[in-house]
């Protein structure tokens, strides 16, 4: 098989690449911009663009498949080429599932956890050895990459998100891979750039899960409402099976969350009320592909996470460093709810980026009102430059405050300045949370650590 990538240096793109090319496939690729650890993950497999930007010499009537990134514009250069070839181009989730058409496809969606839910059923796959293939959008511990295919496994579990599928087809990824068990975490305005209007965002999932098949099973939170209603309305066909989780029980215990099974407890490395409920969701998931609850139990007190996901950064004996891929409104409040629940007795700094063109946005600001309330000290970085990058109107220090609706928080723009502010700060008995789905300007968030831990 001979297989194009049109930007290949996406994070989840090139993963993909690695995987089809160790396949035994034959794979070339093309982008105008491929940063770390993209290009060193290509070149160690020989993947790697001899020069970047984009060569319509390069697609060819030989190839079998071309595969389109979101990086790439509908004009192209390479894609106008395949089109005008007539070749068969796919976006990254269709040719998942030409890849997996005779698996058991389990589809892992909702506005927040998802990847964490998706990180916990491969772990505990994993952990028991069973045959499986994945799809996922963080780096998990033990996994080679972020995306397997075999040949061999009769099952693999995707996290699918509601984005485009790329940019010549608008339909959301997770209804590209077809799935036979489809679960919603929950439901929170995001993407304001995609999707401006709040009912249309909400639509995508009621679509997602009125296209589970016959005797397919749909999962979703019934302590989320609109995950409820678009898992339980009219359009659900009757044969497809319900099913509706909650929050795990728990309790915290000198900074040990434990979770309750009947009359015992389990210490687990994860903490969070979020997370308790992305363990229950995670052990119906397994439940229905043949992992009991001891088993389920068994694997999962060794789950530590995906990457940027209430990650430890560092800790001493009164501190604690966490960094958390949380950028809208939902996951930047649960985040810092978690960390302040699991240490009641200790200050909480906690520091947020706006990054994304939602969180950039003066329209959809106001969606993070009381979000930092948790927090001890809450802080707001952004770039002004990365404002007016995405072509946006100019955010005043005083509009964050007001949409956060927290005069009390502290407001950046400058990184360097942030960077000197913390290090002004007394960390003794107080944690420090940075979340960002950025990278603060590329701020060295390891020696960040290392100075705030000692």
């Amino acid at each position: 098989m001979k297989v194009h990538f049109i930007a290949i240096g996406g994070s989840i793109m090139h993963n993909l690449a690695i995987t089809l090319a160790q396949k035994g496939y034959q794979v070339t690729g093309s982008d105008d911009e491929i940063y770390e650890p993209s290009a060193s993950r290509l070149k160690s497999f020989g993947l790697l663009p001899a020069e970047e930007g984009w060569f319509p010499e390069k697609i060819h009537a030989a190839l079998d498949a071309v595969i389109l990134g979101m990086h790439a514009r509908k004009d192209n250069p390479e894609l106008l080429k395949a089109q005008e070839l007539g070749l068969q181009v796919y976006s990254f989730p269709e040719y998942i599932y030409e890849q997996s058409k005779n698996k058991e496809r389990i589809v892992i969606a909702g506005s927040h956890g998802k990847t964490t839910i998706t990180a916990m059923i491969i772990h505990v796959l994993n952990f028991h050895q069973k045959k499986f293939d994945y799809a996922v959008g963080a780096t998990l511990e033990g996994l080679d990459g972020t995306v397997r295919l075999t040949e061999e496994a009769p099952l693999i579990v995707i996290e699918g998100d509601e984005y485009f599928s790329s940019p010549i087809d608008p339909t959301p990824k997770f209804m590209r891979y077809q799935h036979h068990i489809g679960l919603v975490s929950g439901i929170a305005w995001d993407h304001y750039n995609i999707f401006p209007n709040f009912e249309d965002y909400v639509h995508q999932f009621e679509l997602f899960a009125a296209s589970t098949p016959k005797a397919g099973t749909i999962i979703y939170c019934e302590e989320d409402d609109l995950a409820t209603v678009a898992c339980t309305s009219n359009n659900m066909r009757d044969d497809v099976n319900k099913i509706a989780y909650n929050t795990h029980p728990y309790e915290v215990k000198n900074g040990i969350t434990y979770l309750i099974i009947d009359h015992t407890k389990i210490a687990v490395p994860f903490f969070g009320a979020h997370n308790m409920q992305n363990v229950n969701a995670s052990k119906t998931v397994c439940s229905r592909i043949g992992i009991d609850e001891e088993k389920f139990y068994q694997a999962i007190q060794s789950f530590k996470g995906a990457a940027k996901r209430l990650e430890l950064v560092g800790k001493n004996e009164h501190t604690a460093f966490f960094r958390d891929f949380a950028h809208a409104p939902s996951k930047i409040e649960a985040t810092t709810k978690a960390v302040k629940e699991q240490f009641p007795h200790r200050k909480l700094i906690a520091c947020a980026e706006l990054h994304t063109y939602s969180s950039l946005n003066k329209e959809f600001i106001p969606e993070y009102q009381n979000t930092l309330d948790k927090a001890d000290l809450g802080i707001v970085y952004y770039n002004p430059k990365t404002v007016a990058h995405k072509r946006l109107s100019p955010i005043s220090e005083q509009e964050i405050k007001q949409a956060f609706n927290n005069h009390a928080i502290h407001v950046f723009t400058d990184a360097e300045k942030l960077k000197n502010f913390l290090l002004g700060q007394s960390w003794k008995d107080t944690n420090l949370l940075m979340m960002s789905s950025g990278t603060y300007d590329n701020m060295d968030i390891k020696e960040l650590a290392a100075k705030v831990i000692g």
